[in-house]
């Protein structure tokens, strides 16, 4: 929130992780009827009302007595601290309100200065708990960590708390039990809920060897699982770190509000003076001077200054509890913009995870031997592949070794099988006769194909596929139906990334691109309009930063996709793209209708405030009404878009932006 405006003194920042992770459990918003801080509000606002019910009743002496303490009640609010920032050489609005509050109690009229107090005080502590309630979906994160860890240790099992859980310590997680850090599973089968971290509904089958988020909840069995990252350095807290940097740098919408705030309140005092000066010089300077004062009222920046901000943290903050983290305002208002979308391929459309997704073989060899000798020779390969057709091939395997195994960089793995020799690799290195058809059919369908040679006679194909991510079709329909171009960016052959391509929806594909390639595709694209880029891995890393917004993959992926992008996604399920998108949009809207109704009230009220026909209570009313409104509709954009809950009914389930 600008500092010129109504920005507190000591405006809070969640980008102090170390602070926000320090928040305890109970330091939740009370409601507000429980809320200290409303007490002064309400007391001012009881102590008025009463004042005015004495003058009504012709107490004249209980009335002011009444409406002074009304006015002074109100007033503890907000005047230090005004005074405190001129101090330091801030003009604020509270300044203004200061002054306009004394003026009037120097003309007599204590009641209007006591009413003008009184519902910039109101406003003021309305405007705190909007932000409060914002910025609690970033708190409530943090309260998935548990408390206690157990750690399994020589001597026997310690509870620790888990903030003080450390790499390579082993966490023993029972069922329902939340794991305190990210980590590898070393023992134990189970499932884990990450709804609450990633918007994934499914639980997730977890075995020795799977990765595990801080804050899911463990199902049924006990798992023992190795940290990876510390209890104060994981996932969780590097998600609240990125939500937290969400005023680092500030969007169009929030310049704009900066820019017309800012100046306009030394302008207003300007203005008001010179209003004063003018009912001097023409002989009328009561007149005049309560005009100036209506006028240093109606002309106040308040309801401008916080028409974004309060915005920006209600939608960021919603955002990341259904599995999007947005690093900044200058993001989430960029995101709202954007007209077409290029996807990495591989890791992003694709699972990243090779599996075999057929096999071809003569009529004097079955499947389960062909996948059994792949099997054994590649089980000490390196080759990317090779644990696809491991897995594919474990069960033939167990009764059979591979002896004399010699790797040949680039074309495929020789050895002896049961005393037979044995060729794994290329159908470029490997003679494959009459599978030339079936070789050219395959790869036509993306799939990258191995043949297998015993004694120097093919013996079958088998092809290799990463598989196209199940909602990748329907995340392309549903960005189309938004109006959204969709464009596929990758470094794989031409033939591969037109056969996930196709699968997926997509007419629009570039292949063969290396990282700079990539990134200059992303430069045309923006040349045509607002594009975001969606990747993964280092090499999508300069298309990230090149895009309007780039968005990359799990935020616990490739550090270098994570840095250069603009916000992430927690999860993996790429149909939170276009829910993202309509989220950002309508917090876009409200955006602008908060702006717009902040400058008409100025408008409006001025000129009918220098002319005489607004008096100081019916400024003071109408100007703190219009900022409840705006706060009341900045705090919207921490709901869904109707768009967006039709789009999550439509995915299966998505996880609500608010609980």
């Amino acid at each position: 929130m600008s500092a010129a405006c109504c920005a507190p003194e000591t405006p809070t920042d969640l980008a102090d992780t170390d602070a926000a992770v320090d928040v305890p459990r109970s330091a939740h918003r009370p409601p507000w009827w429980r809320d200290p801080a409303l007490i002064p509000s309400l007391a001012s606002g009881v102590l008025l009302a009463a004042g005015y019910g004495a003058e009504v009743g012709g107490a004249a002496v209980p009335a002011a007595v009444l409406q002074a303490a009304a006015l002074l009640t109100a007033a503890w609010t907000f005047v230090p601290g005004a005074v405190r920032a001129l101090w330091h050489g801030r003009l604020g609005v509270a300044l203004l309100m200061t002054i306009a509050a004394i003026g009037a109690v120097l003309l007599g009229h204590v009641g209007e200065a006591a009413t003008l107090a009184f519902l910039f005080s109101l406003a003021e502590t309305l405007e705190d708990r909007a932000m409060d309630r914002a910025k609690e979906g970033l708190r409530e994160l943090l309260t998935l960590m548990p408390d206690t860890a157990r750690l399994s240790k020589m001597s026997g099992e310690v509870t620790v708390p888990a903030a003080q859980v450390q790499e390579l310590d082993i966490l023993v997680v029972g069922a329902g039990q939340r794991i305190a850090t990210d980590g590898i599973v070393i023992e134990g089968r189970s499932s884990v809920d990450t709804s609450a971290v990633t918007g994934e509904s499914i639980p997730v089958d977890v075995a020795p060897g799977d990765p595990v988020p801080a804050g899911a909840v463990n199902g049924a069995g006990t798992l023992h699982v190795e940290a990876t990252a510390d209890g104060r350095d994981n996932s969780l807290t590097q998600i609240v770190e990125l939500v937290g940097q969400a005023h680092a740098r500030k969007g169009e919408r929030a310049r704009l509000a900066d820019r017309i705030s800012r100046p306009l309140v030394p302008a207003v005092l300007i203005v008001a003076g010179l209003v004063a000066l003018y009912g001097v010089l023409v002989g009328e300077p009561l007149l005049w001077v309560e005009r100036a004062l209506v006028v240093l009222v109606a002309a106040s920046p308040c309801a401008l200054a916080i028409a974004v901000p309060v915005t920006v943290i209600s939608a960021i903050g919603s955002a990341s509890r259904f599995g999007v983290v947005i690093k900044s305002g200058q993001a989430f208002e960029q995101l709202g913009t954007v007209r077409s979308v290029a996807f990495d391929k591989t890791g992003t459309l694709t699972r990243n995870e090779p599996s075999v997704v057929e096999v071809r073989t003569t009529s004097t060899v079955t499947r389960e031997d062909v996948l059994g000798f792949a099997g054994a020779l590649e089980a000490t390969s390196t080759h990317p592949l090779a644990e696809a057709i491991v897995q594919a091939g474990a069960r033939r395997r167990a009764s059979t070794s591979a002896t004399d195994v010699v790797e040949h960089a680039g074309e495929g793995v020789a050895g002896v099988i049961g005393g037979r020799r044995v060729r794994v690799g290329s159908a470029r290195w490997i003679p494959v006769g009459a599978f030339r058809g079936e070789v050219e059919r395959m790869a036509g369908l993306g799939m990258t194909v191995v043949a297998v040679e015993v004694q120097e006679r093919i013996a079958g194909l088998i092809g290799v596929r990463d598989e196209l991510r199940p909602e990748a079709a329907e995340t392309v329909a549903m960005l189309r139906r938004q109006g959204v171009q969709v464009v596929m960016l990758t470094g794989d052959n031409p033939r591969t990334a037109h056969a996930v391509a196709s699968g997926a929806g997509i007419a629009d594909v570039r292949a063969g691109l290396r990282p700079a390639e990539k990134a200059a595709a992303i430069d045309e694209l923006v040349t045509r309009g607002p594009s975001a880029m969606v990747g993964d891995g280092i090499n999508d890393a300069p298309a990230l930063a090149s895009a309007t917004v780039g968005l990359a993959m799990g935020a616990r992926g490739s550090a270098a996709a994570v840095e250069s992008a603009d916000a992430a996604f927690t999860g993996h399920d790429l149909r939170i793209i276009p829910l993202a998108l309509a989220h950002a949009r309508r917090g876009r809207r409200i955006m602008t209708v908060n702006i717009a109704l902040a400058l008409a009230i100025i408008v409006v009220l001025f000129p009918l405030a220098l002319l005489g026909v607004v008096g100081l209570a019916g400024v003071v009313f109408v100007h703190e009404v219009a900022e409840v409104v705006v706060i009341l509709n900045g705090a919207r954009a921490a709901r869904r878009p109707s768009a967006a809950r039709r789009l999550a009914a439509s995915t299966g389930g998505l996880r609500p932006a608010v609980a």
